[in-house]
């Protein structure tokens, strides 16, 4: 199904740099809870099935790509605020999408 230019539009991307993790046990499948900086857009939380990947101590200082402007979803007792984005393997782990240089958080993926 095309989308059109306008439909692309409202997805609001932006880079962020994970400040905190803490890993979810309550979620079905194995799962952290992040805390973001978007910069002036403030801090939102998002959970993550990225275990298999990625510990803990290696997130904190990342730079993600999330969609900001998705409604609140409740993940068990969490509130996932954005969606982070990344690339499913042949093996279905996630690999993070990231911006190859340091940029200011909050900056608008277009």
């Amino acid at each position: 199904m095309d989308i059109s230019w306008n439909d692309f539009e409202k997805i609001d991307m932006r880079v962020g740099t994970v400040i905190d993790v803490t890993p979810f046990p309550k979620a079905q499948k194995p799962s952290y809870q992040l805390t973001i900086d978007f910069g002036a857009l403030g801090l939102k939380r998002s959970s993550a099935q990225i275990t298999t990947l990625y510990t803990t101590d290696e997130l904190i200082g990342k730079q993600v790509i999330a969609v900001v402007n998705f409604p609140i979803k409740q993940i068990a007792n969490f509130f996932s605020e954005c969606l982070v984005l990344g690339v499913y393997t042949d093996t279905s782990d996630v690999v993070l999408l990231q911006p190859q240089q340091k940029v200011i958080n909050g900056s608008k993926i277009g």
